[in-house]
């Protein structure tokens, strides 16, 4: 037992930090800014931030959520994405074990995490994004090649449907990062879950959207990569219980 509660705060950890980079990419990505070399800073006096004040949540609590330097306000995205990537890393790894999956999965996640903010801010995927998450796929058919053809088969299932939409509404019904999105989840996941993943995402955004529109009155316009991110993500978790599910519940063995 205290190896397991060792391994999983260590998982955690490595979630959290992974999660101080991703705040990164979305602040800079948009901004064409290099995610790499530039010194983090506040956003409000140009303060450099020490590494005393980029620990991840930690620093965040210990300062009460405001710049040491100047006090202004630290926005709540920070600790929101750094604990949410650490959440989501036990949860892969409480489902999948230690595992190539678990690698994949943690790095697909927190590729999600970051174009859903993105997109619902700027209505645009980066191209960075989903290169990103198809490179996940690549090597993911080098690590199961038994399984190739499913894989494949994900590359084309929802995207290709997806480009027909896009061609003949002239990008008006789809987006164009959605497509390169499903199609590059398709390869890393197989074409039952990124099947199952679109549904989902589908779903989600309707309910979720018409409940917006209701309570804060956000137009009919919305970023649909969040909730395909987040049908994306509840597929690789549970997709196979719910598909084995479903299919009992035709009769089907």
């Amino acid at each position: 037992m205290p190896q397991i509660i060792l391994l999983y705060t260590a998982i955690f950890l490595y979630g959290i930090i992974i999660g101080s980079f991703l705040n990164v990419c979305i602040y800079r990505i948009p901004k064409k800014e290099n995610i790499a070399t530039t010194r983090s800073h506040c956003m409000s006096c140009g303060y450099q931030l020490k590494w005393y004040d980029l620990v991840p949540l930690f620093s965040y609590l210990v300062l009460r959520g405001k710049c040491r330097k100047c006090g202004s306000r630290i926005s709540v995205q920070y600790p929101l994405v750094e604990a949410l990537n650490g959440g989501l890393y036990l949860l892969i790894f409480w489902r999948y074990g230690l595992s190539v999956d678990s690698l994949l999965y943690c790095l697909l996640v927190s590729a999600l995490i970051v174009l859903s903010v993105i997109d619902f801010r700027t209505y645009e995927i980066p191209v960075g994004i989903n290169i990103f998450i198809l490179t996940l796929g690549l090597i993911r058919i080098v690590t199961d090649l038994s399984h190739w053809f499913s894989y494949g088969i994900g590359l084309l299932s929802v995207s290709i449907p997806l480009l027909l939409i896009y061609l003949v509404t002239k990008g008006r019904g789809i987006g164009g990062g959605d497509v390169k999105l499903m199609a590059a989840t398709g390869l890393l996941i197989g074409w039952k879950l990124n099947v199952l993943g679109f549904l989902l995402g589908c779903i989600l955004g309707s309910v979720i959207h018409v409940c917006r529109m209701k309570l804060s009155g956000e137009g009919r316009t919305l970023a649909m990569g969040p909730y395909l991110a987040m049908g994306i993500a509840i597929s690789v978790m549970w997709g196979e219980q719910m598909i084995a599910w479903y299919l009992s519940f035709l009769g089907v063995h």
